[in-house]
């Protein structure tokens, strides 16, 4: 097992497919928590000194001592995951792709050990691309967000935690999700536009009907991991928000926090980890039957 999973190692780092995916996820986690630190800086203002006296009433705090650099950290996060479930599309799409595929499973004992070297390798991946992306995220919070504003501590290692664990588990469900089509280009385009658009336009036209749908589709429990770390910090996750709150204040509260219809960051976890295994799962099935000559 150990050299099958050096092998997997040397086959990512002999492509540049892991640092060139590096570039949009440094600028995609910088951007977005650069810009969403500078909007919640005056998390006040944004949602209205009525609402912001509402929540902070029942943590007994004052209105502008909310940390709203878990906001910006959680926006900054939440779109770079995207780039590590692209990574992941390539471990078995990618191989099929490039005809390396029976190579590697040829020169294993058995389909089941390559595939379990691959899946550890790109675990390790998912932490590199987890600690480089909020590494990056703190960094535009730390620059954009006043002092007052910024995590505790513990808050600081909860945001860090809660990124290892979805890169981790997006590198996983792009796995799956590129083993089950098979087809890199049309895994990636299906990815992105099911990730950025299709989601995100299901869940907004349908808010006034359900909320529920953010809280339980693979985007939005993805985003619900760390985003739901910010929501639970500011007391805006579906499960303990205050019901004096209207649809649409839900909508933008949540929004703020990255993640429209969350209903807490371990109910997210939990929900992201069973699309994950189906996906995954689903895709290790394929992979054992499928045809390699």
């Amino acid at each position: 097992m150990g050299n099958l999973i050096k092998a997997e190692f040397r086959k990512t780092l002999s492509l540049n497919t892991w640092w060139v995916l590096l570039i949009p996820l440094v600028i995609l986690a910088f951007g977005f928590s650069f810009v969403w630190g500078w909007i919640t800086n005056d998390f006040v203002g944004y949602i209205g000194r009525g609402t912001a006296g509402e929540l902070a009433s029942s943590f007994g705090i004052d209105p502008n001592a909310f940390p709203v650099g878990l906001l910006s950290i959680a926006h900054g996060v939440n779109i770079a995951t995207l780039i590590p479930a692209i990574f992941g599309v390539f471990a078995l799409a990618g191989e099929y792709g490039n005809r390396t595929i029976t190579t590697t499973f040829l020169t294993a004992p058995d389909r089941g050990l390559a595939l379990t070297a691959k899946m550890i390798a790109y675990l390790v991946w998912g932490v590199v691309y987890g600690v480089i992306s909020f590494g990056v995220a703190a960094l535009a919070t730390l620059i954009t967000v006043d002092s007052s504003g910024l995590p505790s501590g513990g808050q600081w290692l909860g945001a860090f935690g809660g990124t290892i664990l979805v890169s981790v588990l997006v590198m996983l469900f792009g796995i799956g999700f590129g083993a089950v089509l098979n087809k890199v280009t049309l895994a990636v385009v299906l990815l992105i536009t099911y990730f950025l658009i299709v989601e995100n336009v299901l869940v907004f036209s349908l808010w006034n009907v359900t909320n529920v749908l953010g809280g339980i589709l693979p985007n939005g429990t993805a985003n619900g991991i760390v985003g739901g770390i910010a929501a639970d910090a500011f007391g805006i996750d579906t499960l303990n928000l205050p019901g004096t709150v209207d649809v649409w204040t839900q909508y933008g509260l949540q929004l703020a926090a990255g993640a429209p219809g969350v209903l807490s960051w371990w109910a997210s976890t939990l929900i992201f980890l069973a699309w994950t295994l189906l996906f995954f799962v689903g895709g290790w099935a394929a992979n054992q039957r499928r045809d390699i000559t």
